[in-house]
């Protein structure tokens, strides 16, 4: 964030205008994503699945809290990293994470693609592990909210390759 200029004084931005664009990203990240799934499809539903995978339901229940922790951890870090040009990498890095995660449900549910899902996950994952890596330099406890999702999405990528794989 821009340092605000307030009668010749600087001063940052306030922490809701943190939180509240981080929570607008990733609900916009969510509604993108979500617009792509259709579980019910006859195409999904042709798909031979791993015996592990959960139910649908599952996944909106811990989808849900997962976006919940991105938005706090990227309004938390976006307060604790020094200068512009820091802050603007960061939330670079947030911008193409988000991309990657909306992305995935076109890939796999609109372009009925695992392949390419798989190959968007593994860009996922690895964009997750820079993510991390990242706040982590400044702000440990927004890195350490960030694993759960980082956790998730790999296992995420582990059950797209066990469906690519059954379905080639």
């Amino acid at each position: 964030m821009e340092p605000i200029r307030a009668h010749g004084a600087v001063r940052r931005a306030g922490p809701w205008l943190r939180y509240g664009a981080a929570a607008a990203a990733v609900t916009a990240t969510a509604v993108a994503g979500s617009r792509a799934v259709d579980p019910d499809s006859a195409w999904y539903r042709s798909l031979r699945k791993p015996s592990w995978q959960p139910p649908s339901w599952v996944f909106g229940v811990v989808w849900t809290p997962l976006y919940a922790t991105v938005a706090y951890a990227a309004g938390h870090a976006l307060g604790t990293v020094p200068g512009a040009r820091q802050r603007a990498g960061l939330a670079g890095s947030l911008a193409a994470n988000l991309a990657l995660n909306a992305g995935w449900n076109r890939l796999f549910f609109t372009r009925r693609s695992p392949g390419a899902a798989l190959a968007g996950t593994l860009l996922l994952d690895l964009s997750n592990a820079e993510l991390v890596r990242r706040i982590a330099r400044t702000d440990r406890t927004a890195a350490r909210v960030l694993v759960p999702y980082a956790a998730w999405c790999a296992f995420a990528t582990a059950l797209n390759a066990s469906i690519a794989r059954l379905n080639r």
